[in-house]
């Protein structure tokens, strides 16, 4: 249902938000009244729902939502190209260097905070795991499910591709364990997904397959993985409660970018995506609305 949610709002987003003229007037189609949102596929449902009901309360105004990954909506900022880049991760050192001699100044907006899950199949008999036997498992150590009380199975590495903002996230906080000295890699093996709905899929389909995603994006027919942040620590699941109380050990900031201090309609509705109506979607799309 999420990805035909998704189809459906994506499709009606492109025709609706199509043309544009160079004057500021009350037509729904000029600049002063449009906006191009585009970045993580991790945001990107929700900023399609965000989206409708903007629009939905505001005829006059139209947003282009398009995904492609957290680099490809930081890429589009740093080359002036779109007016709020959707990001799992934060902006890089070199990416606002970049932007900046291109005369773009980044500016951050936290919109909402996400847990990142580790589903298995349901078939699979693990359900815990701890952040150093998920590390083991993506850098290649551990090969088979009976090394860390499954059956006698290999295991099926998945992950998202090297431009999505959660492949960097779970590389940084969970394969090294955040230390920034560490060079853990995910092992060569590991079959990289374009897409939230790929791992989803892959993991559907493969008794043997491991892989991580936004918690918006499980859906209840696989299996998530409680995790423990130390050997004999205790296993929590992922929830809005547990990342909240900071429970849970692999949760993390969705963000929006803009160039500068955002102005005019983009304010009005990054002011609107912080209030109570908006942050009520959040909820209800799995993530986790910003506490004020």
């Amino acid at each position: 249902m999420k990805r035909l949610l998704t189809f459906f709002l994506l499709s009606s987003f492109i025709l609706t938000s199509c043309g544009s003229s160079n004057n500021s007037s009350s037509d729904s189609n000029s600049p002063a009244n449009y906006i191009e949102n585009k970045g993580s596929d991790t945001i990107v449902n929700l900023a399609l729902a965000w989206a409708e009901q903007y629009q939905g309360d505001h005829p006059d105004v139209r947003i282009s939502v398009t995904g492609g990954g957290s680099g490809t909506g930081i890429a589009a900022l740093v080359n002036g190209t779109v007016d709020l880049a959707n990001a799992s991760r934060k902006i890089k050192d070199e990416e606002i260097a970049e932007a900046q001699a291109n005369g773009v100044e980044p500016v951050e907006h936290i919109i909402a905070r996400d847990a990142i899950a580790v589903i298995v199949n349901p078939n699979n008999p693990v359900s815990k795991l701890t952040l150093q036997q998920i590390s083991d498992i993506y850098s290649g150590k551990y090969t088979n499910w009976q090394e860390v009380g499954g059956e006698d199975r290999p295991i099926v590495r998945l992950s998202r591709e090297t431009n999505s903002g959660t492949h960097v996230y779970f590389l940084e906080t969970v394969l090294r364990l955040g230390s920034k000295d560490d060079k853990t890699l995910f092992s060569m093996d590991t079959l990289l997904l374009p897409s939230s709905e790929g791992i989803i899929s892959e993991v559907r389909d493969n008794p043997n397959a491991i892989g991580y995603d936004g918690l918006g994006y499980v859906p209840d027919d696989l299996k998530t993985i409680a995790i423990a942040e130390e050997a004999g620590g205790a296993y929590v699941l992922p929830s809005i409660e547990t990342v909240n109380d900071k429970t849970y050990a692999i949760a993390r900031d969705l963000y929006m970018y803009t160039n500068g201090e955002a102005a005019g309609i983009i304010k009005e509705y990054l002011d609107w995506i912080l209030s109570d109506e908006a942050q009520v979607i959040v909820a209800e799309l799995g993530f986790v609305p910003v506490l004020k």
